[in-house]
């Protein structure tokens, strides 16, 4: 009994928000930049944090970095609960206006981030200037485990975690073209007559998402001469004239540049899914952000489904 009482008195409880940050991105490099500290501060609160618990928690690895031991995994339950917990406290015992501060960070893939949630939180920030939000638009997943963000927009539901899911919009895509492109190809009456134009679209072995792969699916043997990991290049090179590219509606149709080619006929409809942690899910400023970003997205309905070429804020 002395011992862990020895233990607890040795532990410095600021040493978890180390470990944490260590935890989740397995470099105190990058620990260290994300705490605002350098690496030896990093290293050394992580050597104080074993000492005082009397055990290796990162096993050090050239390649994959700080590597959780069993020990340190089991701590890093703990710490998160510790962690949430903090945060709810501090929202409990503070005034309102303190509550509804703070900082957010919000995932979603990468066109869906960058033409549709990016303008509308900047809406956002105007109305709740107290809260500060990262937006990460990325062409991959994004772990919420490794506390990567607080909300993720994906393609797909998690499959199993400790979260609260909801799904966020149908949205749906179209195939488009320039004038300029279907000026100088062969009329394109039919979807037989795509199987002699050329294709801009995802590298099939790199996508992200089982999700995105839809054009051979609905193209059968159509040739894709040009293929990007990003949307947001594929719809670049689009508006160059070279070839044909399914894109989402709440992308191209803003557009005027761009031509829908077969509407009714080539068309997809996918989903988002929006879902963070549960321990987070009840924070005021998780809450209030969440809330925004299902109405403007409900809102904005025709836009996604392609029957709008007009985005709508919160304000309209």
């Amino acid at each position: 009994m002395q011992k862990d009482l020895t233990s607890l008195s040795a532990l410095n409880w600021d040493d978890l928000k180390f470990f944490l940050e260590v935890a989740r991105t397995r470099k105190a490099s990058s620990a260290a930049k994300r705490l605002g500290v350098d690496y030896t501060t990093v290293s050394r609160r992580i050597s104080s944090l074993e000492g005082a618990l009397g055990t290796l928690l990162f096993e050090k690895s050239r390649t994959n970095g700080f590597v959780l031991t069993t020990e340190g995994q089991r701590l890093l339950g703990y710490a998160e609960a510790i962690e949430s917990t903090l945060h709810m406290a501090c929202e409990q015992v503070s005034g309102s206006g303190v509550a509804l501060s703070g900082h957010v960070r919000m995932g979603c893939t990468e066109g869906f981030g960058s033409f549709f949630v990016t303008p509308q939180l900047s809406h956002f920030v105007d109305a709740w200037p107290a809260i500060s939000v990262d937006i990460l638009p990325l062409p991959h997943f994004i772990s919420l485990s490794k506390r990567e963000a607080d909300i993720v927009i994906a393609l797909e539901r998690p499959e199993h975690g400790p979260y609260v899911c909801c799904k966020l919009c149908d949205y749906r895509l179209r195939l488009y073209a320039t004038q300029d492109y279907l000026d100088h190809h062969a009329p394109i009456r039919k979807v037989s007559d795509l199987a002699n134009h050329p294709f801009i679209s995802y590298v099939d072995d790199l996508a992200f998402s089982s999700e995105l792969l839809y054009l051979a699916n609905l193209i059968p043997n159509a040739h894709a001469h040009l293929r990007s990991t990003s949307v947001i290049a594929q719809y670049t090179a689009a508006l160059q004239g070279r070839g044909l590219a399914i894109l989402p509606c709440f992308l191209a149709a803003q557009d005027p540049r761009l031509i829908t080619v077969l509407p009714g006929e080539v068309e997809i409809t996918r989903q988002f899914w929006m879902y963070c942690r549960e321990d987070l899910r009840k924070l005021k400023r998780i809450t209030l952000l969440w809330d925004y970003i299902r109405e403007v997205t409900e809102a904005n309905a025709p836009l996604l489904m392609g029957d709008s070429r007009e985005m709508r804020f919160a304000e309209d």
